[in-house]
Formats: C-alpha cells, sequence, structure tokens
C-alpha cells in the first residue's frame, strides 16, 4: 500500500511535468506544491515511488518523470475531471446542434474534439448491420436524373444520382418509390438485400431495367452502412507533440494511416466502468500504440449501435481535460442519435 502523501507527490510530478515536460525534483515540489514537510521527505518519497516504478529518472541526476504505471495510478486516482467551461459547452451544443445526418454530425464532432483537446482525435461510425430503413427517396433532379436517397433509424443519410439515359417518367419514378417504401421501410439493413429479390418483376416489363438498377444501388448503400469506418482529425495536433513519442512517430502516423490498424486498436479496446476508458503506453494492445494513450467514450442509441469517440497522444497529455471534453462528447453525440 503506498502512502497517501506519496500518492499526491506523484500527482504534483505528473502535473508539473504534463504542464512543463520538464523532469521533477524535490525542491520544485515543495516549493509548487506548498508540502509542509522538508525536500528530503519528499525525495524519500520519491524514492518509494521508483521503487514502486511510478516514477524513473531519465537521466544521471535529474529530476523524475511518470511511468505508464504512474499515470495509470494518477488516472485512477483522479477525484474528479476537470469540468468543462461554459464556453467549451456552448461550443459543443453550438458546433453540433445545426448538423443535419450522421455524416455531417461526426464530422463535425471530430473536427470539434481535436480543437478542444489540441490531440488527435478519431470517431467510429456506429456498426449499422442492425439498423433498419427509415425511407427510400427518389428525387428527379433533371429531366434524365434521379437522386436515390437511403436514410435509416440511426440518422446516416446516403444518396446518389442515377442517369436514366431518358427522359423521367414523373408517375413512374413515384410509384416505384411507392413499392419501394412500401416493402422496405422498418426492414434491418441486414435483410433488404433478400427483400429486394425479384423487385424489378412487380413492375411493367419496359420499366423493370431502371427498377433493377435502383435495386442495385440500394444494395450497395447498404453494404456501405456495413463496413466499418472512421473519421480522423487533428493529426497535426499529434506532429506538434512528437517529440513526446519518443521517436516512434512515424510509425503511430503511418498505422493511423492504415485505417484497419486503427480500428484494430479500437475494437481491441477494452472500456472500463467509466464512460470514458484510458489505455495508456503499453496497456495499449498494439505495439505501435506503446508511446500514446488512447481516451474513448461510447455513444450510440441503442446497445447494437454503439461505437467509440476520443482522442490519440503521447502519454504526457491533460488526462482530466481530455476525459471531461471526450465523455461531453460522447454523451452528446448519444442525444442526438437518440432524437
Amino acid at each position: 500500500m503506498i502512502p497517501e502523501r506519496s500518492v499526491e507527490v506523484l500527482r504534483a510530478i505528473v502535473e508539473d511535468y504534463i504542464a512543463t515536460r520538464e523532469p521533477v525534483g524535490s525542491k520544485a515540489l515543495v516549493e509548487r506544491h506548498g508540502f509542509d514537510v522538508s525536500a528530503a521527505t519528499i525525495r524519500n518519497d520519491m524514492a518509494l515511488l521508483e521503487d514502486e516504478l511510478l516514477i524513473v529518472a531519465p537521466h544521471t541526476s535529474s529530476g523524475r518523470v511518470p511511468t505508464d504505471k504512474g499515470y495509470r495510478l494518477f488516472v485512477d486516482r483522479l477525484s474528479a475531471v476537470k469540468p468543462l467551461s461554459s464556453a467549451e459547452r456552448q461550443a459543443i451544443e453550438g458546433f453540433l446542434s445545426g448538423s443535419a445526418d450522421l455524416d455531417e454530425v461526426l464530422g463535425n464532432s471530430v473536427r470539434l474534439l481535436a480543437q478542444l483537446t489540441n490531440q488527435m482525435a478519431v470517431v467510429q461510425y456506429p456498426t449499422l448491420g442492425r439498423a433498419a430503413v427509415r425511407s427510400i427517396e427518389l428525387v428527379p433532379v433533371t429531366d434524365t436524373r434521379v437522386l436515390l436517397i437511403l436514410v435509416t433509424d440511426a440518422n446516416r443519410i446516403q444518396q446518389h444520382v442515377l442517369e436514366l439515359g431518358m427522359v423521367a417518367d414523373l408517375s413512374y419514378v413515384a410509384e416505384l418509390r411507392a413499392k419501394l417504401n412500401s416493402l422496405l421501410v422498418g426492414i434491418p439493413l441486414a435483410q433488404v438485400s433478400a427483400k429486394l429479390s425479384g423487385f424489378e418483376n412487380l413492375m411493367a416489363p419496359g420499366q423493370r431495367d431502371f427498377a433493377l438498377e435502383v435495386v442495385d444501388e440500394i444494395d450497395a448503400l447498404v453494404d456501405a452502412n456495413r463496413s466499418q469506418k472512421l473519421l480522423v482529425s487533428g493529426t497535426a495536433n499529434l506532429a506538434r507533440r512528437e517529440n513526446d513519442l519518443g521517436g516512434n512517430f512515424t510509425d503511430v502516423l503511418e498505422a493511423i494511416e492504415e485505417q484497419v490498424v486503427l480500428l484494430k486498436l479500437i475494437n481491441e479496446f477494452k472500456s472500463g466502468e467509466s464512460e470514458v476508458s484510458v489505455a495508456i503506453g503499453s496497456e495499449n494492445q498494439l505495439d505501435t500504440f506503446s508511446t500514446t494513450t488512447v481516451v474513448l467514450g461510447d455513444y450510440g442509441n441503442a446497445a447494437e449501435n454503439m461505437a467509440k469517440v476520443g482522442v490519440i497522444g503521447p502519454t504526457r497529455m491533460d488526462y482530466s481535460a481530455n476525459i471531461a471534453t471526450v465523455g461531453a462528447v460522447a454523451r452528446y453525440l448519444s442525444k442526438l442519435l437518440g432524437n
């Protein structure tokens, strides 16, 4: 059991190192944090923390810096995360409330999160394989073009322009739309392809080619819903912290560019009991991210549609503020998708 004062010394070391990026010595701790003991006593606490592998001296006769294990104890002992300012809350609500569909909501969210945290932000699309069709729209946009729109109950809107090669018969387009909605509204995406099998035969012989083209495009849009997808923003923030990544920046950047690798990191991420989970350094499942901290929160409107949003940065980060911001964005995303 580590004495409480030693834990407070660790907290002070973490906070000072995050703020200054300089190793922290006993004299500085006494001066900055008002410990009512001598520097020699603080050195004894630091020796205990070093024996417990919670801090380490990067150079001989230098101060101490936290280890991954030290950051973990610090995060686990956080009594409260840093509250968001009213300006930050208003920024989240104002920036996201004007978003029209899932793609826009998530795009705005990941950009805002990168701006608020000064870290690289990532958001995972919900797993939409179990989402259902809310509506199918066919909207003539020119004499020979029709806009096909698929709307799901997860608030995702996808569209594609179809070229008819002839002047659109508005009554036929309306009939086709009505039959598609009658057949598909409320149907899970996983069942759409089976439901559409032979659909073109419901139309008159001269109308079947276009009906088949529409069916094929709906199948393509459904397949796009099933595929896992990520959005990333703020890679430049990571580049500015290159020195904090211990020479691992290039490997991290290459892994981020490979969405398969990033998806694997997120899919293997072990969520904790709290709404926001943190994996520090070597706790990450992929060695490439062993010099980073990953902070992720769950969002979604149903258990089957849950996904993750969060930030990736060096282990030297403002944990309290980042945890609060990721949690706030995740909660607001859940609220938006639940409407």
